[in-house]
């Protein structure tokens, strides 16, 4: 890329950042004001919700990029039109065609840090802020329905009743059965850690076997269990899967896949999360004619006010399509992919007329 490629990416990337941190600021800010009907009840203070906020923020900024990136993208072409240096770089042998491809170096740079905090920071940290506001509220991150939560691993049925926020179970059930699907034995156990490597160590444990003729029970203070579970597998049942990570949504999917279990939502998710970086390039493809049709028709507030519109129904339409997806049994790569394929055909027809006219 040449000093006039760099010159033109820098400034879309400053203005990107800049639309990322007012946006930021705005949605963090309502965040926090919705955590404040949690205040005051038990120990959870203002200091907490704050914390938790914060923890929670870099999911907001993953969710905030592509939109800030269209935004940025168009006030930052804007600029360089309005000045008539995109006129000049025009004049001086400058295609259409290679400021596309200025702009989709800078949408592949930022679909990379899209990426990169989509599946490794924010799952993270959205971990974190889970675990903080069950501890500062003294709760369970689950075991609010009567009935617990329900797993099945291969010839295991487990009911959990609730998990603690430093990963310990309490009042778990474990149906074992044959592969007739035949009542074996059940474990009772008032609790469980995990020691790793596929292994728990459950206490206070009574098992009740089903013989041919006859039930036996015992009790024992601990016992070691080995299973597939672990807890990261427990902690997907209390988030959302388009906050966990590609990694931990195809190993999920696996596990279901597995068991014989409906993989739908999951598969949706994983999908959804892969072309999600994609986006970024749609997005600094589209700011090119918004930009450029203004010097033509004028009225430039109405331009921009168009663009973000349009970012902020991509932003509607992508999250809309997971449940419309699940809905109609779509599937899970053509629903996932609908949005950004529909908003780079746009772009794509934006620019032919752009250079038509």
């Amino acid at each position: 890329m040449n000093r006039m490629g760099r010159y033109v990416v820098s400034t879309i990337a400053w203005h990107v950042l800049l639309a990322l941190l007012v946006l930021f600021g705005l949605f963090v800010f309502f965040d926090l004001i919705g955590e404040l009907r949690d205040v005051g009840k038990g120990s959870y203070q203002f200091g907490h919700a704050l914390v938790y906020v914060l923890l929670s923020s870099p999911a907001r900024a993953y969710e905030l990029l592509p939109v800030s990136l269209l935004i940025g993208g168009i006030f930052a072409l804007s600029s360089l039109a309005d000045s008539s240096q995109i006129t000049v770089m025009r004049a001086a042998g400058v295609s259409i065609l290679r400021i596309c491809r200025w702009l989709l170096a800078a949408g592949l740079l930022f679909g990379g840090l899209t990426f990169a905090i989509g599946e490794y920071i924010a799952p993270l940290s959205n971990d974190a802020a889970t675990r903080y506001q069950v501890a500062a509220k003294e709760s369970v991150l689950f075991g609010r329905f009567r009935s617990g939560v329900w797993l099945k691993n291969n010839q295991e049925i487990i009911n959990v009743s609730a998990m603690q926020s430093d990963l310990s179970l309490q009042a778990l059930r474990i149906y074992v059965h044959d592969n007739q699907h035949k009542l074996l034995k059940i474990i009772d156990a008032q609790g469980g850690r995990y020691q790793g490597n596929g292994m728990w160590q459950l206490e206070d444990v009574t098992q009740t076997r089903f013989l041919a003729d006859s039930v036996s029970v015992t009790r024992a203070g601990s016992m070691p269990w080995a299973t597939q579970v672990d807890p990261k597998m427990l902690a997907v049942l209390m988030i959302k899967p388009k906050d966990m990570s590609v990694q931990a949504l195809q190993q999920y999917v696996e596990h279901l896949k597995d068991n014989k279990q409906s993989t739908a939502r999951y598969e949706l998710a994983l999908w959804a999360k892969i072309f999600y970086p994609f986006a970024c390039l749609a997005m600094m493809l589209i700011a090119l004619p918004f930009a450029l049709s203004q010097r033509r028709s004028g009225n430039v507030g109405m331009k921009i006010f168009l663009g973000i519109l349009l970012g902020v129904s991509f932003n509607f339409v992508n999250q809309m399509m997971s449940h419309i997806g699940e809905l109609y049994q779509l599937p899970p790569l053509l629903a996932a992919a609908l949005p950004t394929l529909g908003l780079s055909l746009l772009a794509i027809y934006f620019l032919w007329r752009q250079e038509k006219g």
